[in-house]
């Protein structure tokens, strides 16, 4: 299996945090690579149809917020390509109300069936991940072009989130902002689709999640205390609520790639 980290292209670079490539031309028994909370929408291409929640195929999904663990799996080789978009893409970019995708994937097609059914057959019959990826990136150049207005606010507020998800920024931001917490609310809701402090603990959790996934550290309580869970035990009982397993049952599995 053949997994690249890329770094979007500047014209998209405004909404495309980062893409993800893996490609797997080998595979002898079934595989199931896990899909757990990371703050980010995601557009997932795969050259075979990988089966999600309640057994759904498609090629191109339309990932919004995720809070519930979950897996894509395959039974045959596959090239899977996934953009991760800044959390509050889904409703300038794709014009949907964040909310209502988050722990529900989508079709694309759903979404404009005429346009994708040509993207969708462009991706199948390009035969290089440099193809697909071109593909990909002019549709999403093409969304952004005649993107809905962003949301200041939004934007400002995820990016201290990211940065620092600890139990203070919410209510920093929010007297910085001078917006009531109703209002708060609705904004996040709207454009993230989950309440505030959920979105800070998933931001909190991914941070951890990162420096466990590629083992900087050398005890789960620097973990834990470097990103702001009272002790060990917390942190677990988090890591466990947004992928059902321990740390120390994650890392059992060889840490296979995750979106």
């Amino acid at each position: 299996m053949k997994v690249r980290n890329l770094i979007p292209s500047e014209r998209i670079s405004d909404y495309v945090d980062r893409i993800l490539t893996i490609e797997h031309n080998d595979i002898t028994v079934p595989v199931s690579l896990p899909l757990f909370a990371n703050g980010s929408p995601t557009l997932v291409f795969t050259s075979t149809r990988g089966t999600i929640r309640n057994n759904s195929k498609a090629h191109l999904i339309l990932f919004g917020q995720t809070i519930l663990p979950d897996t894509i799996n395959f039974t045959d080789d596959f090239t899977l390509i996934a953009y991760f978009f800044r959390p509050y893409s889904l409703l300038t970019v794709f014009g949907v109300v964040a909310g209502e995708l988050t722990d529900k994937p989508i079709d694309l097609h759903l979404l404009a069936s005429h346009k994708i059914n040509e993207l969708q057959e462009q991706l199948l019959n390009s035969d290089t991940l440099e193809k697909r990826i071109h593909l990909l990136d002019n549709y999403i150049f093409g969304l952004i072009s005649v993107t809905r207005t962003d949301c200041p606010i939004i934007k400002y507020v995820t990016t201290k989130i990211v940065h620092d998800p600890s139990t203070r920024v919410l209510g920093l931001v929010q007297k910085e902002l001078h917006v009531t917490e109703r209002t708060f609310q609705r904004l996040f809701e709207k454009n993230i689709g989950m309440a505030p402090n959920v979105y800070r603990r998933v931001c909190q959790f991914n941070n951890a999640f990162q420096q466990l996934n590629n083992r900087n550290f050398h005890r789960l309580t620097d973990i834990a205390y470097e990103n702001g869970y009272t002790d060990q035990s917390h942190y677990i009982r988090a890591f466990r609520e947004f992928t059902n397993l321990t740390p120390k049952d994650y890392l059992n599995l060889g840490s296979p790639p995750q979106g």
